[in-house]
């Protein structure tokens, strides 16, 4: 094992408690808890941040094989120490390291706090910086995964706000539309949600948020009757009150 891995798990074990074990199993259903040192995860970055910066010198390909020993554990934390070090990166992504992060979403993630974590920060990044792959999102979404269906939405969460890739957004929906899977109904709705309330600064007009907003209320309007209720009160979660009455009429 890497010296630095080693140094990252005695320091994740120091941090350790039984009480904090127990609170992180609180945020999982019953039977899909994950894997946990229990660390606070304010003190998880911490360490990754000074674990980051014993890896200068390494190349990006080294430090992305450290992040798959990390993913390979099934710890939480250490997933979580990966995703900070893969978006530490992100100035030197190059097209070819979305494989990396499809293999990660497809052997490793196992829960939605990796997921999330990943996808929205590394994944999501990755997206705008080459638009392209979010064609790769749209297969996704058609997967049997739940956690690959759940990546094809959650990546797009933070590029959704800042108003970039609607229409994308609302082919995966559809796709996702009567996924019986909780998780993934969140995740899509969630999606919705940040990409009504995609921010002004985009086309440098407040028409743009409106337009956003419409254009997914809409598309909720067109869809509420086959979409699970769960997915429709994320999506509509920061609408208007009319607009959150009018989706949630029978």
């Amino acid at each position: 094992m890497d010296t630095i891995l080693e140094q990252i798990r005695q320091e994740l074990k120091n941090a350790a408690s039984e009480t904090n074990r127990n609170t992180s199993q609180r945020f999982f259903k019953e039977g899909e808890q994950a894997n946990v040192y229990g660390v606070k995860m304010p003190e998880v970055s911490r360490i990754a941040k000074k674990g980051f910066q014993e890896t200068k010198g390494r190349t990006k390909t080294e430090i992305f094989a450290l992040c798959e020993e990390l993913w390979q554990s099934g710890y939480l934390e250490e997933t979580a120490v990966a995703c900070y070090w893969s978006y530490a990166l992100r100035k030197q992504y190059v097209p070819a390291d979305f494989e990396a992060f499809e293999r990660w979403v497809n052997n490793y993630v196992d829960n939605w706090a990796s997921c999330d974590t990943l996808c929205n920060h590394t994944i999501g990044e990755f997206v705008e910086q080459f638009p392209e792959y979010v064609s790769r999102l749209k297969q996704w979404a058609k997967s049997s995964s739940r956690w690959t269906k759940r990546a094809a939405a959650v990546t797009l969460v933070i590029p959704a706000r800042k108003g970039m890739f609607l229409n994308d957004i609302l082919k995966i929906a559809e796709t996702l539309l009567s996924d019986p899977d909780d998780l993934v109904q969140k995740g899509y709705g969630w999606m919705l949600k940040a990409a009504s309330m995609s921010e002004s600064f985009v086309k440098g007009s407040s028409e743009t948020k409106k337009e956003h907003l419409e254009t997914v209320f809409r598309f909720v309007m067109k869809h509420k009757t086959t979409m699970p209720r769960t997915a429709l009160r994320y999506a509509i979660e920061k609408m208007p009150p009319e607009m959150k009455t009018e989706a949630m009429k029978k």
